[in-house]
C-alpha cells in the first residue's frame, strides 16, 4: 500500500517529474509563511479579520499552485543535502489534499481568532497564540510532505510543542494542569516513537521511507519497531483507550485552538501511523485487528460519553473519540492480508474522505460551540436552553456539521461511510458494519439531545453578547465545505488516484 503514499522508485513511473521553479516557491511559502506570519502577528497583533485575510492570500495561492502542478506533472519530489543529511519531500494526490485541508482550516481559525480574543477576557499572553498557530500549521504541512523518519519526527515535535503552548496561554489553573498532562503524555509518545526509529536505524541503517521499504523484512525487529511507533503515535492521536487527555485539553482551550487540534493535530499522528505501518507491518493479521476492535469500543464509549455529558465542549471532544473509531475500524481493510483489491481501494477512498470531512465538520462544530458559549456565557448544554431565539445561525452551523458527523446524505460523511460500508460488505466484515451503524445512532442521540435544549421555548431568556462580524460566517463556510465534499467527492477521489498514485 505504500505506493498510495507516493513512496516508490521514481524511475519506475513516467509520471514523476523534476518540480518546476514555481513549485519551489510555492513549497517554501506553504512551509514557511505560516510561521513568518505568526511571528509578525505577535509583534503587531491584528484586531480585525481583514489583515489576516490579506496575509493569508499567498498561503492559499501556494496550495493552488501545488495542486495545479500535481495535476499537470503527477508525483513531484524535492531533495536536498544539508550537513550530509538527505532531506526529501514528495507531493502526491493525498498529500496535496491534506495540505489544502490544513491551509483552509488554518486560515479559518486565524480569521476567527481576532474576534474571540477581542470579545473574551483580555489575556496578557494572547499575542503569542499567533506564532504558535503559525508553527503548528508549518509543522502540519511538513508532515504531509516528508518522506524520512527524521523530518517526520522534527515536524511531529514542533506540532506537539506548539499545540501544548497554545493551551497554556490562558494561564488558568485548569488549563495549566491539562496542558502539563498533555505535554507529559506527548513526551512519552515521542520517546516511544524515537525508540522505534532507533531500532530501525540500528538494524537497517535507513531513515528514508523509500529505502526502508526496500530493505525491511517481516520479523521481530519490524514488529517491535512497529509496536513502539504505533503506541507513541496512537497516544498522540488520542486513539482509544489512550484518549484520556483529550477532553480536559478541549475543555480549557480557546476555541480556535480546539478547532485546529481536533481537525488536524490528531489526524497528523494517525496519518503517520498508517504510513509507517504500511512499510513495517504490511499484510499483518493481528495488529490492524487490534486497532479495529479498539475502534469499535471507541465508537461506543465516545458516543456514550458525548450523550451523557452536560458540557458542550466535552460533547464535541467526546464525539472526536467516537469519530476516530470509524477510522480505526478500517485498519484491517487497509493493512490486513487477503483483502480483495476492490475492497481495499474502496476502504482507502472512504478512509481519507471521512478524515477530511470530519476535519472540516469538527472545526466548524467547535467554532459554532465557541460562538454559543461566547454569546451566552454558558458552557453547559442545559444552560444553552432557548438559544434558538437569538443564535439561529450558530445552531444552523452546528446542525450542518452534525449532518456530516452522522453520515446523512448528501454530506461527505454519508459518501465516506457508503464507501466504507461497501468495502466491509465485500470483505464480509459484518462486525465493522454493525459498528458504523451503532455509531450513527449514537451520534444522532447526542446531537438531538443538544438541540432539544436549544429549542426549549420555555427556558429563561439569556443576556447575549453580540458576536464579532464574520464569526458565524467562518464556521458556516467550514460546515458547508464538509457538506459539499459529499456532492463533489469525485474531485478528491480522482485526485488521490491521479499522477500514478
Amino acid at each position: 500500500m505504500m505506493w498510495r503514499f507516493g513512496l516508490f522508485d521514481s524511475t519506475a513511473f513516467d509520471s514523476t517529474f523534476e518540480p518546476l521553479v514555481s513549485t519551489y516557491w510555492a513549497l517554501c511559502i506553504a512551509l514557511a509563511l505560516p510561521l513568518l506570519l505568526g511571528l509578525l502577528a505577535a509583534l503587531f497583533p491584528p484586531k480585525r479579520m481583514w489583515p489576516v485575510a490579506l496575509a493569508s492570500l499567498p498561503l492559499l495561492a501556494s496550495g493552488l499552485v501545488l495542486l495545479f502542478a500535481f495535476e499537470q506533472a503527477g508525483l513531484l519530489r524535492w531533495q536536498w543535502q544539508i550537513a550530509g543529511v538527505s532531506l526529501s519531500l514528495r507531493l502526491n494526490g493525498l498529500s496535496v489534499l491534506l495540505l489544502l485541508t490544513t491551509q483552509w482550516i488554518g486560515v479559518a481559525a486565524a480569521l476567527y481568532t481576532p474576534g474571540v480574543l477581542r470579545l473574551g477576557e483580555p489575556e496578557p499572553l494572547s499575542r503569542w497564540l499567533w506564532p504558535l498557530m503559525g508553527a503548528l500549521l508549518s509543522a502540519l504541512s511538513l508532515i504531509w510532505l516528508a518522506t524520512d523518519l527524521l523530518t517526520l519526527y522534527i515536524a511531529l515535535e514542533l506540532m506537539g510543542l506548539a499545540a501544548v503552548g497554545m493551551l497554556l496561554l490562558s494561564g488558568k489553573v485548569a488549563a495549566l494542569l491539562a496542558g502539563m498532562r498533555y505535554l507529559l503524555l506527548a513526551l512519552v509518545g515521542s520517546l516511544a516513537y524515537l525508540l522505534g526509529v532507533a531500532l530501525i536505524l540500528g538494524h537497517w541503517g535507513r531513515l528514508d521511507l523509500q529505502g526502508l521499504a526496500d530493505v525491511v523484512e517481516p520479523g521481530p525487529v519490524a514488529w517491535i519497531a512497529g509496536a513502539l511507533i504505533g503506541a507513541g503515535l496512537a497516544l498522540k492521536a488520542a486513539l482509544f483507550p489512550l484518549h484520556g487527555w483529550l477532553s480536559p485539553v478541549h475543555s480549557n482551550a480557546w476555541t480556535p485552538v480546539s478547532a485546529l487540534h481536533a481537525a488536524l493535530v490528531i489526524k497528523a499522528s494517525l496519518f503517520m501511523l498508517l504510513q509507517l505501518w504500511s512499510i513495517l507491518l504490511p499484510d499483518t493479521f493481528y495488529a490492524p485487528r487490534v486497532i479495529a476492535w479498539l475502534g469499535v469500543l471507541a465508537i461506543v464509549w465516545g458516543g456514550f460519553l458525548a450523550w451523557r455529558t452536560d458540557s458542550l465542549k466535552i460533547l464535541v471532544a467526546s464525539s472526536t473519540v467516537a469519530q476516530l473509531g470509524y477510522l480505526m475500524v478500517v485498519f484491517p481493510l487497509l493493512l490486513g492480508p487477503d483483502i480483495a483489491p476492490l475492497s481495499r481501494a474502496l476502504a482507502w477512498e472512504g478512509f481519507w474522505l471521512q478524515l477530511m470531512g470530519h476535519a472540516f465538520a469538527k472545526s466548524a462544530m467547535f467554532l459554532a460551540a465557541g460562538n454559543l458559549i461566547l454569546a451566552t456565557g454558558q458552557s453547559t448544554i442545559k444552560g444553552l436552553a432557548g438559544t434558538s431565539r437569538r443564535l439561529p445561525l450558530s445552531l444552523l452551523v452546528f446542525g450542518i456539521a452534525s449532518v456530516t458527523l452522522m453520515g446523512l446524505p448528501p454530506s461527505s460523511g454519508f459518501t465516506a461511510k457508503w464507501l466504507l460500508l461497501e468495502a466491509m460488505l465485500i470483505s464480509q466484515q459484518w462486525w465493522a458494519v454493525a459498528a458504523l451503524l451503532v455509531g450513527t445512532l449514537l451520534t444522532a442521540a447526542y446531537v438531538f439531545r443538544m438541540f432539544r435544549y436549544s429549542f426549549d421555548e420555555s427556558a429563561p431568556r439569556h443576556r447575549y453578547q453580540p458576536l464579532a462580524p464574520g464569526m458565524d460566517l467562518i464556521a458556516l463556510t467550514l460546515a458547508l465545505i464538509a457538506f459539499a465534499l459529499g456532492l463533489l467527492a469525485h474531485f478528491p477521489l480522482e485526485l488521490m488516484h491521479g499522477g500514478g498514485v
